[in-house]
């Protein structure tokens, strides 16, 4: 007769077989870490979509917008680890806000990378009526006048941040940083002049305003030049490699979420992303799309974090 140990783990063994049949059991909250409207909240909503579709339960979106990211990202640490809570979002909360101060979560262990969505290029735009043309103009301006020149990005610890503080670092010159909790607001004080700069993930409003001449275009941080702006030269190929980044956005999940769920929805998301609706929004804004397994997203964050890390960024400026 089978010893009761091994009757145990007979029945271990069958239950972990077992197919995750009872979820969802409910509706999916997804968590988007920035304001109503824009290219990432569109994303959302359609990644929502097809989810929604194929896991016939709702995919209910909630915005959780506020510090580049770590809002949404403090409220999925807290959530259950069963496959009901996910977050869309930039890596930067798990790659650069970490070294600026004390988190409410830990970027290393909360979070469990679902899929890499898409990258998307980070333009540096300049008020129409602010003098200089190009980057070399600004920085000499900035140079000849330390501070005066005024740079709002999306939040601190964004890319956008990053960027200026990259610039900042490699041309030696004082720019200030006027942080804002999203790129709605930021970009319609950018058309009233309430500053000279922004760096603003590429979109379709941003590319209108610089074909109208409401807002020009200085550089754009990408691998290569837009399709839609290729008169704009890349930071790269004006000398800055290091402040050449773009924007990485994914979906998250919290740690703990069971193997066979967190794989169950990276198969679900690869095949919404490669809808062909949601490459043509994508392709029609400049972003580039993801996709791909779990682990290869969880590798890029942690090539970015050791990136982020070298270059010193626990003492980047705010």
């Amino acid at each position: 007769m089978p010893k009761p140990v091994g009757l145990l783990a007979l029945l271990l063994a069958l239950l972990a077989a077992l197919p995750a049949s009872a979820w969802p059991e409910r509706a999916i909250r997804l968590l988007v870490a920035y304001p109503p409207g824009g290219v990432s909240d569109e994303t959302a909503r359609l990644l929502a979509q097809g989810l929604s579709q194929r896991l016939k339960v709702p995919v209910l979106v909630e915005n959780r917008a506020g510090a580049g990211g770590v809002a949404a990202m403090e409220a999925l640490a807290r959530a259950a680890p069963d496959g009901h809570t996910l977050c869309y979002s930039a890596i930067s909360p798990l790659v650069i806000a970490p070294l600026l101060g004390k988190l409410a979560y830990d970027a290393q262990r909360d979070f469990a990378p679902v899929m890499r969505v898409m990258d998307t290029p980070v333009l540096l735009l300049a008020h129409a009526g602010f003098k200089p043309d190009s980057l070399a103009e600004l920085l000499a301006l900035a140079r000849s006048h330390p501070g005066r020149v005024r740079w709002a990005s999306s939040g601190q610890a964004t890319i956008g941040h990053l960027v200026l503080e990259q610039l900042k670092m490699t041309a030696r010159v004082d720019i200030t940083h006027v942080p804002y909790k999203g790129g709605g607001q930021q970009l319609n004080d950018a058309l009233s002049g309430q500053f000279e700069m922004l760096s603003s993930n590429v979109a379709p409003q941003q590319l209108q305003y610089v074909r109208q001449g409401r807002l020009k275009s200085i550089a754009v941080g990408a691998p290569q030049r837009l399709a839609a702006l290729p008169e704009v030269p890349t930071l790269a190929e004006l000398g800055y490699p290091t402040a050449n980044l773009v924007s990485t956005f994914g979906i998250f999940a919290p740690q703990g979420v069971p193997p066979q769920r967190l794989q169950r929805l990276n198969e679900l998301l690869n095949e919404v992303l490669a809808e062909p609706e949601l490459q043509q929004r994508l392709a029609a804004s400049s972003n580039l799309p993801g996709g791909g397994s779990a682990r290869d997203f969880e590798r890029l964050i942690e090539r970015e974090r050791s990136r982020a890390v070298s270059m010193g960024l626990g003492g980047m400026g705010r």
